[in-house]
């Protein structure tokens, strides 16, 4: 495994941090991309490498796969974590912030995907990995552009899937529940700052507290559970095209499947205390 290169986006924190650190265990030369390269430096003392990225640029993406493939001459594993939620109302949230989410969470995914693919199809091999979500299966209140962008990596996957499969290149979908990181206060302030107030005030106010209750933080799993995910499907030789994993994801993935739309509508409304 020494030779096996992997790089992870959103290496900072979360579910990044603790993949580069799985993959850097089982053995690869573990790049870890993020725009706070600052933050990565217990990642540099443990043997991994870090990288200054924005995955909204595309000058960055490009100047980091070349860094990468000047020192290693190949990349193995491309792990997509980099992401955000923004929450709000569809009327409240600026169609500029939509376009950044898309371009972060879908596009940053796709371009970096371009990248690394003339290599992984030269060696006739590699793991493309995107971190969806249960989010990208379901959908909750307040979090259409969060959703809708899940929803679109989720699609992408598939027909990558599809198109890299005569190359002998796997495209994997993990799908996370409930994981404690960053991500839910970061979504929880942003619903405050976008429809704290106004009509939808009391809508916005009951999703940002179900994201941070005490109870969503203690159910939560750990992102070192993701981690350790990843590692089996970039080390498998056949590797499932998804993982649902963590809290919550696999009930609630079940329940949309199984549920008509106003029913599902009424138990997420339930779920995280929407006024009724």
């Amino acid at each position: 495994m020494s030779s096996k290169v992997a790089l992870v986006t959103g290496g900072s924190s979360g579910i990044g941090e603790a993949t580069a650190i799985r993959l850097h265990e089982l053995g690869f030369i573990t790049y870890a991309a993020a725009r706070r390269i600052e933050r990565m430096e217990h990642l540099t003392k443990l043997g991994i490498r870090p990288l200054a990225m924005d995955v909204s640029n595309e000058e960055s993406m490009r100047s980091g796969v070349e860094h990468i493939l000047a020192g290693t001459g190949r990349i193995d594993a491309l792990v997509n974590a980099a992401g955000y939620g923004s929450y709000g109302a569809v009327e409240d949230v600026p169609l500029a912030e939509a376009r950044n989410q898309f371009e972060v969470n879908v596009f940053g995914a796709a371009r970096l995907t371009q990248l690394v693919l003339p290599q992984m199809r030269e060696q006739r091999s590699g793991t493309i990995v995107n971190i969806t979500s249960m989010g990208g299966k379901i959908y909750t209140p307040l979090g259409a552009w969060y959703h809708a962008t899940k929803h679109a990596l989720e699609a992408l996957s598939d027909c990558l899937r599809m198109e890299l499969k005569p190359f002998g290149i796997n495209v994997v979908v993990i799908e996370p529940g409930g994981i404690r990181t960053e991500w839910p206060a970061i979504a929880a302030d942003k619903v405050r700052a976008v429809s704290g107030t106004g009509p939808y005030a009391p809508q916005g106010n009951a999703v940002a507290a179900s994201l941070v209750s005490e109870s969503t933080q203690r159910r939560s799993s750990p992102p070192e559970l993701i981690g350790k995910t990843i590692g089996k499907a970039v080390t498998a030789r056949r590797p499932k095209t998804r993982y649902a994993v963590g809290y919550g994801a696999k009930p609630m993935i079940f329940l949309h499947g199984l549920l008509p739309d106003r029913a599902f509508d009424a138990f997420i409304s339930r779920a995280v205390g929407m006024p009724s």
